[in-house]
């Protein structure tokens, strides 16, 4: 199992790598948005100093060539850059693309079974549940992520 920070603070990067149970973070404008102003290169690549293993970098534009573009870009950063790509319709055709030209990408806002099958297929390195969303909408996150955790070899997508 690999534990991910959700965070673009890189105070709090700095004070939980040292426990050496932090395998990655993830990203996105929200997060970055808290951080005052920081440039978000800069601060994924502040956070790639600290931590040696994928660091999610989000895209924000919706056609999936802007989204392929744009992961290029992101990409470009850092060898330990995954660009995180949200799923629908333009982000599974760019996942699909991205994935073919070895762009790892992180799928977010996946909220059931079925996108999380569609994201392994079309590519996904890494597939990010909105735990907290399907905890709201009455379901069990966490055990949303352990039933597709057991069944992720049935993709052959492997166990991330």
């Amino acid at each position: 199992m690999k534990l991910f920070l959700d965070t673009a603070s890189i105070d709090d990067v700095r004070r939980l790598a040292p426990w050496g149970v932090i395998s990655g973070v993830t990203t996105n404008p929200s997060l970055l948005a808290k951080e005052g102003g920081v440039p978000y290169r800069q601060r994924i690549e502040e956070i790639a100093a600290v931590i040696d293993g994928p660091i999610s970098a989000e895209c924000i534009t919706r056609t999936a060539d802007e989204l392929v573009a744009e992961a290029r870009t992101l990409a470009s950063w850092h060898p330990n850059v995954v660009v995180k790509i949200p799923i629908d319709n333009e982000g599974l055709k760019a996942v699909h693309r991205c994935s073919a030209e070895g762009i790892r990408v992180n799928v977010t806002l996946v909220f059931s079974a079925n996108q999380a099958l569609l994201a392994a297929l079309a590519g996904a390195a890494f597939i990010s549940p909105f735990v907290g969303r399907i905890d709201d909408a009455g379901g069990e996150g966490m055990e949303w992520c352990g039933s597709r955790w057991r069944s992720s070899s049935s993709t052959g997508w492997g166990r991330r």
